[in-house]
């Protein structure tokens, strides 16, 4: 197992434990626990789903992110997001954490920890963590996350109280070419991590996503990967498309 700080660990021990109902971002996307040393990126991400509570709903950020550690990557997003007439601007911080090295366990082990603080008033501060989850068969790589997500700060127009709420995602990947790989990709929100909602207001989609890195030579590369996602009940968005472009130098 790689070295974590102690410090660190008690760090994310503790935001579990403190970690309104949240609904899931158009732009949200399927996090896996490698990390690479030194590895510098530019992210660009962008989704739409509908209908949405009778209207559709946009998601966009850019990012920048640094490989600190072989078993650390941190990066900064600026978001902007839109359901319907209502708009927000947030500023977001995600920390990777590789826990373990890959095929040294019969899965590999990651950790993240986010942060999203609003740019906008009437917008509450959320925080999530989680482990990532990967295994791998040949050339079949599966992926499972389950992210705790509480929101806190301004309440929502309803002044609901908040909880703590259980999101996941997972990933089925067929590396069949570097530049072009296929499979499959789910995300849902189930409720209280502790007592879930019906199932009828949960959110839970899946469908077809590639992938795929286009070397660029200098250690430089593009790294793509795109979904359509269909949901299932009738609280989640009926067709939702998501896309993510990586620079990676």
């Amino acid at each position: 197992m790689k070295n974590i700080p102690e410090h660190l660990l008690k760090a994310i021990l503790l935001c579990s434990i403190f970690s309104s109902p949240v609904f899931a971002s158009p732009a949200d996307y399927v996090l896996t626990p490698a990390v690479e040393q030194g590895e510098r990126e530019i992210d660009f991400k962008y989704g739409t789903a509908s209908p949405v509570e009778g209207s559709s709903a946009q998601a966009s950020s850019v990012g920048a992110g640094y490989g600190v550690s072989e078993s650390w990557f941190t990066e900064l997003y600026l978001k902007q997001e839109r359901n319907g007439t209502q708009n927000a601007s947030l500023a977001e911080w995600e920390n990777k954490f590789q826990l373990t090295e890959a095929g040294q366990y019969p899965l590999d082990l990651g950790m993240v920890v986010e942060l999203e603080a609003p740019l906008t008033s009437h917008v509450p501060w959320e925080l999530a963590i989680g482990p990532l989850l990967q295994k791998e068969f040949g050339k079949l790589q599966l992926n499972g996350n389950l992210l705790f997500v509480r929101s806190f700060g301004q309440k929502d127009e309803d002044g609901l109280p908040y909880t703590t709420n259980l999101a996941y995602q997972w990933q089925v990947k067929y590396r069949w070419l570097t530049a072009f790989e296929f499979g499959l990709q789910g995300l849902g929100e189930a409720g209280e991590w502790d007592h879930w909602s019906p199932h009828g207001t949960q959110e839970h989609s899946m469908g077809p996503a590639i992938f795929g890195k286009l070397p660029l030579g200098n250690r430089q590369a593009l790294r793509y990967n795109a979904a359509l996602l269909f949901g299932s009940t009738q609280a989640t968005p009926n067709h939702t498309f998501r896309m993510q472009v990586e620079y990676e130098f």
